[in-house]
């Protein structure tokens, strides 16, 4: 069988690759070995974000009083928060990836496990037993990433949770300690505390989100104390121990000071960063890099075989769902338009706790390592927002990062900052001066009316330094 492209792993960036390459007329073929949909779908974004928002729903119960409501505790069904989880992906999984859809694109699926047999060549063990090599002119693979276990005393994948299982459980343990303090462990340790699991937090560096903005993590955490997640910074978690009855107990030095402590749960949650898959891809015996981050590409996506592309967390740039999307669409440009393609984008994230964290461009120790005196730091707290004080949520703020006045960096911790960020992150791309985004007119109320107000202080200060310009009599 001939191809154009053959795309091996149906997760964001197989999806939205094999959509786009249908979409231009080329004959493609996409290879997965259990479901399309991959880690978002099944293990990642969407169960999370379903939890999430039932957790804000009981939150909101709890602390009504603060709008004028009288409070109320909530009666959690934890089973029926995780059924409804399973549902939302029951919908997406038979309708926006259903296979079936594929098809109709003109995409060939096959399900089993691909291995590369040649720069142009994918043989496939069928999941019936069978195989078959696809011939084609391009591979673009997007194979994704698995949960890593950190090499714990006693830490064992047959009992321990992790992203791949947790979603699959009839309901959470009633009790839970996070290893991993990034993303998935500060998420599932509010919206776990939220639903009436008690969690403890356990973080390996300094910090919960070392790579965020240190003055608005700083934030974040306390409000997850104050919702009662007990959190441990500076924790080296030396040996668990897993209870004849199914919980754990985990022993600890956390803290400054060395301070030993004994955690006891009925649940352990691994969240401590991701691995590449690249097992059974036969990535090596072809000539591909492959190293500790994933595989090895260039600017263009590009392995060291140029007529195979790696993408998304396979290729360990940037592990974001909106990332693999971004880096499929434009390795297929690079392979089948003229010109060169180029991955380095600016990608907005966002961590999606109660308020959001969102994030692009350099952190303000970045930039001023980086540019030193041409830095400046521009900041805003949502206490002076009218939207976050009708709405009683006043805890976060704005920073816009500058150079020279042109935005390199934005960080965001509000309800809503998932959605705010998209406007600085275009700047960013755009190579803007902040000065230029009160050229836009915000809405009023709205939280991104302090993105506005940030930028008409930054053209305040221009218009003063031009004073000299004025008209006068």
């Amino acid at each position: 069988m001939s191809y154009d492209l053959v795309i091996v792993g149906m997760g964001s960036g197989g999806l939205t690759a094999a959509e786009f390459a249908a979409g231009l007329g080329l004959r493609v073929a996409a290879v997965e070995r259990t479901r399309l949909g991959g880690d978002c779908l099944w293990t990642g974004c969407v169960p999370s974000k379903a939890v999430l928002a039932s957790a804000k729903v009981a939150h909101t119960m709890r602390t009504a009083h603060r709008v004028g409501i009288t409070s109320a505790e909530p009666n959690i069904d934890l089973a029926a928060v995780w059924r409804r989880a399973r549902a939302v992906q029951a919908a997406i999984a038979g309708t926006d990836d259903n296979p079936q859809r594929y098809r109709e694109m003109g995409v060939d699926l096959f399900f089993g496990q691909a291995r590369l047999v040649g720069a142009n060549e994918v043989s496939v063990d069928l999941s019936d037993g069978q195989s078959v090599v696809l011939e084609t002119r391009f591979v673009l693979l997007c194979t994704g990433s698995r949960p890593h276990i950190p090499p714990i005393e006693g830490l064992s994948t047959e009992w321990c949770l992790t992203s791949e299982n947790l979603f699959r459980l009839e309901a959470p343990p009633a009790s839970l300690a996070i290893i991993g303090g990034g993303p998935m462990g500060v998420e599932m340790a509010q919206a776990l505390q939220r639903l009436g699991v008690p969690v403890t937090l356990l973080q390996r560096s300094h910090t919960l989100l070392p790579h965020l903005e240190p003055s608005l993590v700083a934030r974040l955490t306390e409000v997850l104390a104050l919702e009662g997640v007990v959190v441990h910074t500076d924790a080296d978690v030396r040996r668990v121990q897993h209870q004849p009855h199914g919980g754990a107990v985990l022993e600890a030095i956390v803290g400054h000071d060395g301070e030993r402590v004994r955690i006891s749960a009925a649940g352990v949650l691994v969240a401590a960063g991701r691995t590449p898959n690249t097992h059974g891809l036969g990535l090596e015996e072809a000539g591909i890099v492959v190293a500790e981050r994933g595989v090895q590409v260039d600017e263009r996506g590009r392995t060291a075989v140029r007529t195979v592309y790696a993408v998304g967390d396979l290729a360990g740039r940037r592990l974001l769902t909106n990332a693999a999307g971004y880096e499929a669409v434009r390795a297929v440009r690079d392979m089948f338009f003229p010109g060169k393609g180029n991955l380095n984008a600016v990608v907005p994230s966002c961590v999606f706790c109660d308020p959001e964290l969102a994030s692009v461009g350099l952190t303000v120790e970045q930039a001023e390592a980086a540019y030193g005196a041409d830095t400046d730091t521009w900041r805003i707290d949502l206490t002076h927002n009218d939207r976050a004080r009708t709405d009683a949520h006043e805890e976060g703020g704005i920073i816009v990062v500058t150079v020279k006045g042109r935005i390199v960096g934005a960080h965001v911790l509000a309800p809503a900052a998932g959605e705010m960020i998209h406007e600085l992150s275009l700047a960013i791309q755009r190579d803007l001066r902040l000065d230029e985004i009160a050229e836009c007119v915000h809405v009023y109320p709205t939280l991104s009316g302090a993105i506005g107000q940030l930028a008409a202080e930054s053209a305040y200060e221009r218009a003063l330094r031009l004073r000299w310009l004025m008209k006068r009599r």
